[in-house]
């Protein structure tokens, strides 16, 4: 269950234990994370293998293609969607390999703003849930199809 078509953790296949290391393969509109987020901890770098994705940033959106890279510092919010028909494959590297506390925005129905999220599994297991701090409602829903 995540936000991206095809997403691999490949951290512990590998046995890293200084970085953290995801493969995803993006559909239109799919997303490498759940939101507009921060890790408080760990400086990411986003290679670009195929396609075109374009990432969130506090300054703007910037878009990266095939063979470009993309660095975020711990604390700098950003979030990569694919929006364009053709598939992208994204590596995304981390250091280090805990982020520890990640802060996520998301828009809001309810509230009518971008609000702090958790993220957490379904009661019923089927799901991965982005939740508002602020009211409760949900903001988003994602599973395995």
């Amino acid at each position: 269950m995540s936000p991206a078509d095809v997403s691999y953790p490949l951290a512990d296949a590998l046995g890293t234990t200084k970085m953290s290391l995801n493969y995803y393969e993006l559909g239109e509109g799919d997303s490498t994370a759940f939101g507009y987020h921060a890790h408080a901890d760990q400086e990411e770098v986003f290679y670009v293998q195929s396609g075109t994705v374009t990432f969130r940033t506090e300054d703007g959106s910037v878009r990266a293609k095939a063979g470009e890279l993309v660095r975020f510092g711990p604390g700098e919010f950003q979030r990569a969607v694919n929006e364009h028909a053709d598939r992208a494959i994204v590596l995304a590297v981390g250091a280090p390999r805990e982020s520890g506390e990640t802060t996520v925005l998301r828009f809001c129905e309810e509230c009518g703003e971008e609000t702090q999220q958790r993220i957490e599994l379904a009661d019923d297991h089927d799901s991965i849930l982005a939740r508002c701090d602020e009211c409760g409602e949900i903001t988003g829903r994602f599973t395995d199809e």
